[in-house]
This record gives structure tokens, sequence and C-alpha cells, in this order.
């Protein structure tokens, strides 16, 4: 083509290949080149299928060590500028299209129904994998944010339940005592935020949510406190 955006040179077996670097400062990408690429590649590009690493010298050579660059193959490099969602990537991504276009029209190579069959299938299984990878994102995400109100209730419910029993039961002198049951309560919930190292129980993770429950399940009062129970409890024996 004669309005050459982003410079497309031949590999060794003949194959259109793309500089990475070229086409990441064309897109015009603030990420460092590295850390861009390496995010790309986990999109379910191969290399030495999809693209193959190599090292380049430059022109103000740096601690005197080369660039890291990669040659990519057009189908890549299409993928990469849509996934940018940007102008240039639109633009990037129809320069790619009518390059290929240019060279089978050239070449008289049209695009057999077997061809686009397998190209199809080809995008389907990287969608599905991207879609997979966002899935697994969301969910660890999610995973990683506070409990919602409906766990802090469960929590609340399970902490209460497991209080009352340590105490002895509703009618046990142990609970009736305003000072001990609130002491009871209090030491069961001081067990679970060290625990999980937290101020609040609104601040407890998702992930952490069924330990916690478990947690609280296999309290039981500190040796002086379950003392102090048993004490008050034994008095109305005794009448």
């Amino acid at each position: 083509m004669d309005n050459e955006l982003i410079k497309i040179t031949k590999d060794d077996n003949g194959n259109s290949v793309v500089s990475g670097r070229d086409l990441h400062d064309f897109l015009g990408v603030q990420t460092k080149y590295t850390q861009w690429f390496e995010r790309m590649v986990s999109y379910g590009f191969t290399e030495n299928v999809d693209f193959v690493g190599f090292s380049q010298k430059r022109e103000k050579p740096t601690d005197g060590r080369p660039t890291i660059d990669h040659a990519l193959t057009l189908d890549m490099a299409k993928e990469i500028s849509m996934i940018q969602r940007t102008d240039k990537g639109k633009q990037a991504r129809q320069y790619f299209i009518e390059v290929e276009k240019a060279y089978k029209e050239k070449y008289k190579l049209p695009q057999t129904p077997e061809e686009k069959l397998a190209l199809t299938m080809q995008v389907t299984l990287r969608l599905d994998k991207r879609v997979g990878n966002l899935e697994k994102s969301i969910d660890e995400i999610q995973n990683k944010s506070e409990i919602d109100s409906d766990q802090r209730y469960k929590l609340w419910v399970a902490r209460n339940k497991k209080a009352v029993k340590a105490l002895g039961g509703k009618e046990s002198n142990a609970y009736k005592d305003k000072a001990l049951s609130r002491k009871t309560f209090r030491a069961l919930e001081h067990s679970l935020k060290k625990k999980f190292v937290i101020s609040r129980y609104e601040d407890l993770k998702k992930e952490n949510f069924d330990e916690a429950i478990e947690t609280i399940n296999k309290w039981y009062p500190p040796y002086e406190l379950q003392c102090e129970i048993e004490e008050m409890n034994a008095q109305g024996k005794l009448f």
C-alpha cells in the first residue's frame, strides 16, 4: 500500500509481521511497552505462533542493554488493535485488513470457505478464552470486596446464637446478667475481628465469609470468662 501507517515486514518464512513496539507507538498507549505487551498476551496469544520475541539495538542504548521487541502476525496485530477500543485502534485494524486484502488481490490468493471457517473458529476460541478470563477476574474482584448486607445479617445471627449458647441459654443467670452477657458477646466479636484483622463486620471480605461463620461456630469463651459464666449459672442451682 502507498500510505504505510505501520511498517510491515516479512519474517524468515515469508509471513507478514509487525513490530510490537511500532504498533504500541502508533496506538499511543501510555503504559510501558513490556507491561502492555504482557497484558495483551494474556488475551490468548501464543509465542512462536502469534508472535516471536527478539532484541534490537537502540540508537541511544541505555546501560548497553538491547530493547526487547516482538514480531506480530497480522491477525494478532488486528486483534490487539480491536482490543484498544480507540480511534487509533480502529484505524490500525482497518489498515491491516486493507493490507491483507491488497496482498490477496496482488497475488490472486482468494480466501476459501475452509480458510474463512478456520479463521472464524480461531477468533471464537480466543473470544471464549477472553470471556472466561474476564469472568474469572470479576469473580476475584467480587471475592475481594466486603460482605453484603445479607452476609452481615447472617454473621450477626450466628454470633448471637453462639454467644447465647455459651452463656447457657436465654433462661440462664449468665445471660440475664447484662454485664456478663455483654462481656461474652464482645469477647466473641473480639476473637473474630482479631482473626481476620478487621475493626467492623462490614470490613470482612466475601472470600472469608464461610471461614468466619465456621470460626463463630467453633468459638468458646476464654478460660476466665468461662469460669465467670459457670459461677453465675451455679448460683441459680443453689436455691
